[in-house]
């Protein structure tokens, strides 16, 4: 079968490799014919993400975990990609919610769903898992459980990781139901339950995607304002569309560098996507008493500083860690099936899953390829 193959940065090529088999009877295999490139990916496709991370350690920049055992999790080649939408080709025996032909989402981990960790909602730190992280589209370190461009990907826990796509969706509006959508969701949605109708701040950047979907998610909650800080043109008019009150960050922005507020009560939920020092101490130095900031982004610097201090007297809270899909992948399925917000809106570069080696490689927000359904085999 083809896989899509990283091999290095700025090397991305289909290689023929043997095709994925079931190994039990709780197992699916499916066939991904839409297809994402998660704001993560961006950087280790485009960039000598492992040298900058080499360099990093030699110079004790990096924390000492990135920069030793998790800095090999960009190298190549491996199989990418860990959002799609898929059909069911075949089950094992043991299956009872799918059959041959269903449209799919298949989360980014894999996860049991039965363990102590993923009733707890930590499906992405499943129990039964053979590494700390069990994902698709990375190499050994993460499991080799293949990537979302390739012919076929098996699914270890068939009935508990799968959720159906709902009649009259578009997959390409799910493409990223996988990991940045649900992040998104979980950011600014269980937030704005506590706090209905509260105001929120989101600062964008390196999360390029899931900070625009927070800010499409937020308003379509009922978010009272939504303020979208980010120094890009383009996510900034787009954010504008989706109903949040654009705020340029340019380097001219002194307001920012000298942290003035936006909002002077503060924002009892903020949303970090920039990735950087600056707009995670300006999240967290705004957040109003009792304040939930999520930050989105990845943190390399060693000993990344945090404003303990004022988060301390004000008794904000920050979460901060990998996003574990599965219990949101329906609410926003639902959110998107009623019409709320359409990830569309954040205006993807859509192509053929011919052309990935070429499209994931864009400087763009968010990229979808996708191909026709065809159904290849029957259940059994």
């Amino acid at each position: 079968m083809q896989q899509l193959t990283f091999i290095k940065p700025g090397q991305l090529a289909f290689w023929e490799v043997p095709e994925p088999r079931l190994r039990g009877p709780s197992e699916a295999l499916v066939r991904p014919f839409v297809a994402a490139r998660c704001d993560g990916d961006a950087v280790f496709l485009r960039f000598g993400l492992s040298r900058l991370i080499e360099t990093g350690a030699r110079l004790h920049v990096l924390d000492p975990m990135f920069a030793g055992p998790h800095g090999a999790l960009f190298k190549g080649p491996f199989a990418y990609g860990h959002e799609c939408v898929a059909e069911v080709v075949r089950v094992g025996e043991d299956v009872r919610d799918f059959r041959a032909g269903d449209v799919v989402i298949v989360p980014w981990a894999a996860a049991c769903g039965a363990c102590g960790r993923c009733g707890r909602g930590l499906g992405a730190h499943c129990e039964r898992a053979s590494t700390p992280l069990p994902a698709y589209g990375f190499g050994k370190g993460l499991g080799e459980y293949g990537g979302m461009v390739s012919d076929l990907v098996r699914v270890p826990y068939a009935d508990a990781m799968l959720v159906r796509v709902p009649e009259g969706v578009d997959p390409l509006a799910v493409a990223s139901a996988s990991d940045n959508l649900p992040d998104a969701y979980r950011s600014v949605a269980p937030q704005l339950a506590a706090a209905p109708g509260a105001p929120v701040l989101i600062i964008g950047g390196a999360a390029r995607s899931i900070g625009l979907y927070a800010v499409g998610m937020a308003v379509a909650l009922g978010a009272s304002r939504v303020d979208y800080v980010d120094s890009d043109p383009g996510r900034l008019r787009i954010a504008e569309k989706l109903g949040a009150r654009a705020i340029d960050l340019r380097p001219s922005a002194r307001w920012f560098r000298r942290e003035k507020p936006l909002l002077a009560e503060g924002y009892p939920i903020s949303v970090e996507a920039s990735g950087t020092v600056s707009g995670l101490r300006y999240a967290l130095n705004w957040l109003a008493p009792g304040g939930h900031c999520t930050a989105l982004a990845f943190y390399m610097r060693r000993g990344t500083p945090i404003p303990l201090w004022n988060m301390y007297l004000k008794s904000c809270h920050l979460h901060v860690g990998v996003s574990h899909p599965r219990q949101n992948i329906p609410k926003v399925l639902d959110l998107i099936a009623r019409g709320a917000f359409d990830p569309l809106q954040v205006e993807p570069l859509i192509g053929n899953f011919s052309d990935g080696p070429q499209l994931l490689l864009e400087d763009t927000t968010k990229v979808i390829l996708s191909r026709p359904r065809s159904v290849r085999a029957a259940a059994g």
